[in-house]
């Protein structure tokens, strides 16, 4: 049987001692992958940060590590030119790289470059996040290496489903590897808000590194039912609502919502209210809610990490469902986020299931959610994941 407790991502964070940064760096990206939103997915205190900053216990170099503990294992080293002039660590993390390589895309290797030079010094040929190029404060260079991180993290995710899914086909998982995440910009036209702040969103993307975004008609091609592919480009992206005043009197912006939901995509809304919606759309709940200025643009990156972290979450989460199949009847659906009335829509048809169970991340819901689907739906069990698993290991 699968072993359901084996981690799915384990991240290694590796610097040497001489350098005065590293900690510090070290601790945002602990603060940040263990954070509750992660815990709720895998259980436990959330992912597990690991560092290898001194030398083991009557060797030179740090702790070995262990490739195989995890489902996909990350290791994250802060090369400076004291790690780099250092032969038995500069030794220690190209033997890192070496074993990564061989393991597969499932383990790999991210060097950050913390000053210009490093990298060509250290031996090192692969692609490395370039902290030595950013600009900003020391607090903004650090919130862009745990969101570059982030969707690289889902990249690996994503391997690793593929090769859940059809373990032979290694070109299938490396396509899926390259694949950009996909972010779907649903805004209202009919105030002055609603476009210019996805243009601004969009802007971020384009800017940025590895993302992709879909804005409605200039991503169209010509030809093609706008309908049809507005709604299945829904389907396969992570979406940003941008909450204007006027969103919720739009029906196509109600649309993507809906569509939204009932497919389980990766899901922010950026409230952007600046004086008053008449009637907030119901179905914009269960989710993130981030606060963005409808005059001011300087929460873009905040609302763009948040969305990153909700898409890792789902990597997490699918990654998951499919180890657990195993152990699973087809009266299970799964779930990404808690239930709320709209997840009803998507159970299997009462003659085929007369007795669905869903089963959704951790903590369970409270009292009051769940006596509300007693009355509307009594056929339907609702079970957190560790009470799912409690009981299907029994």
């Amino acid at each position: 049987m699968t072993d359901l407790s084996r981690p799915l991502l384990v991240l290694y964070v590796i610097w040497h001692p001489d350098f005065a940064d590293g900690g510090a760096i070290a601790e945002v990206l602990r603060e940040h992958f263990r954070r509750k939103v992660y815990e709720n997915i895998v259980g436990g205190t959330g992912l597990s940060v690991i560092y290898r900053y001194a030398a083991g216990p009557g060797i030179a170099t740090p702790l070995p590590i262990d490739l195989n503990e995890a489902e996909t294992t990350a290791i994250v080293v802060l090369a400076d030119p004291n790690l780099v002039a250092d032969t038995v660590w500069a030794g220690y993390v190209q033997e890192l790289v070496a074993r990564a390589e061989e393991a597969g895309l499932g383990t790999r290797v991210f060097p950050v470059a913390m000053e210009t030079g490093v990298l060509e010094n250290l031996g090192v040929e692969e692609q490395a996040l370039r902290w030595d190029l950013w600009t900003g404060s020391q607090k903004e260079r650090r919130q862009q290496l745990t969101a570059e991180l982030t969707y690289e993290f889902c990249r690996m995710l994503r391997h690793y489903l593929e090769h859940l899914k059809r373990p032979a086909e290694d070109e299938v998982a490396l396509e899926a590897y390259l694949k950009k995440v996909q972010i779907f910009l649903s805004h209202s036209k009919h105030d002055g808000d609603g476009v210019r702040i996805a243009k601004a969103i969009r802007t971020q993307i384009q800017e940025g590194h590895g993302l992709a975004s879909f804005f409605d008609v200039h991503d169209i091609p010509a030809g093609l039912r706008f309908q049809k592919v507005l709604l299945q480009q829904v389907r396969v992206s992570a979406m940003v609502a941008i909450h204007t005043d006027s969103y919720s009197s739009r029906e196509w912006c109600r649309r993507e919502v809906i569509e939204a939901k009932r497919w389980n995509v990766p899901f922010v809304v950026a409230n952007s209210i600046s004086d008053l919606d008449e009637r907030g759309f119901p179905y914009m709940g269960n989710v993130p809610v981030v606060r963005l200025e409808p005059n001011g643009v300087d929460r873009v990156d905040f609302v763009i990490a948040r969305l990153l972290d909700e898409v890792l979450k789902d990597f997490l989460w699918r990654c998951r469902v499919e180890l657990a199949r195993g152990v699973a009847n087809p009266a299970v659906t799964f779930l990404p986020r808690p239930p709320e009335l709209i997840s009803l829509a998507s159970l299997p048809p009462a003659e085929d299931v007369p007795n669905p169970l869903i089963v959704y991340p951790d903590p369970p819901l409270s009292a009051e959610e769940e006596r509300l689907f007693a009355e509307i739906a009594p056929r339907v069990q609702l079970r957190s994941l560790t009470e799912w698993f409690a009981g299907a290991v029994r």
